[in-house]
């Protein structure tokens, strides 16, 4: 049932050799349940990545058609990068960052929930495209499991950066923060600080070097364009370099890192779930 192997050999999750479907641990790495119980070979259609990224991609891009039919005439058209923007106060309901919701509305689960928001058709274009090429990427360095742990965790530290600097250097240019902050570039810059901790472990000087880059020109680019939230971004990488670091892409990916993973999107849909219920209740208060 559902494709639940139960008898023979399967790939071992974490380091890749064969094992006994229902052996307890891997002969080579260690891992307990190499085979997921039976359900390795169904998890691997997923991909790599365990169908991570088609879930970030498909629940941003819903999110996204959600907020444009809250804002109804609200939308925005003016500018590049705010293009078919959706409203703010259609971006707060749905769990927008950022020192205003944070700090005034003491709406502190936000963190997690902005990641998956975005403020119009570029941004989300293009912000889907990078977590497309990094997320099995860093799935391929540090296990499914591991990836989705950085990415939540690099979220959190970009979008709280963010908030904080708006507190205490809000107004000031480049160094103020954001009173609204939405987005996947604090976590995607999570994934590019983990790739660049990777290369860093395993002495790959290649793969350092192209994390830097990326890194780096998406930096600039924040630095030049006007409305880019450079405390997320830099918070985001930090945030990925020391959940890398603190979970080491050279020892093999744990059983509990996956139930982590899944602990962690759990957690970000309530969040968005509480923004709602919550943003509807000022709203209503506020009638």
């Amino acid at each position: 049932m559902f494709g639940r192997q139960t008898t023979g050999s399967v790939v071992c999750t974490s380091c890749g050799r064969l094992v006994g479907v229902n052996d307890e641990t891997c002969y080579n790495c260690g891992r307990r349940n190499p085979g997921l119980w039976g359900f390795g070979p169904l998890l691997r259609k997923l991909g790599n990545d365990l169908g991570f990224v088609p879930l970030v991609m498909w629940g941003s891009t819903g999110l996204y058609v959600a907020m444009l039919l809250m804002s109804g005439s609200g939308i925005r058209m003016n500018g590049l990068f705010s293009f078919l923007a959706p409203s703010t106060p259609s971006l707060f309901l749905f769990g927008a960052s950022g020192g205003i919701p944070v700090f005034q509305y003491d709406r502190w689960w936000t963190v997690l929930s902005a990641g998956w928001l975005h403020s119009g058709v570029l941004h989300i274009l293009f912000n889907m495209m990078w977590v497309r090429q990094l997320g099995p990427a860093c799935a391929d360095l540090y296990g499914a499991g591991r990836m989705i742990l950085i990415y939540t965790v690099a979220g959190v530290t970009g979008f709280a950066a963010s908030s904080v600097a708006w507190v205490f250097f809000g107004g000031i240019p480049i160094l103020g923060g954001a009173g609204f902050t939405v987005g996947a570039s604090a976590p995607i810059f999570g994934l590019l600080g983990a790739i660049v901790l990777y290369g860093q472990r395993s002495g790959s000087s290649m793969t350092k070097r192209e994390g830097l880059q990326y890194a780096l020109m998406l930096g600039v680019f924040g630095l030049i364009m006007p409305g880019i939230d450079n405390w997320a971004h830099a918070g985001g990488f930090a945030g990925g370099w020391l959940m890398a670091k603190i979970l080491d892409p050279l020892k093999p990916e744990r059983m509990d890192h996956l139930a982590l993973a899944v602990g962690c999107v759990f957690v970000t849909m309530l969040s968005i779930a509480a923004s709602i219920l919550h943003g509807l209740s000022i709203f209503a208060a506020a009638r």
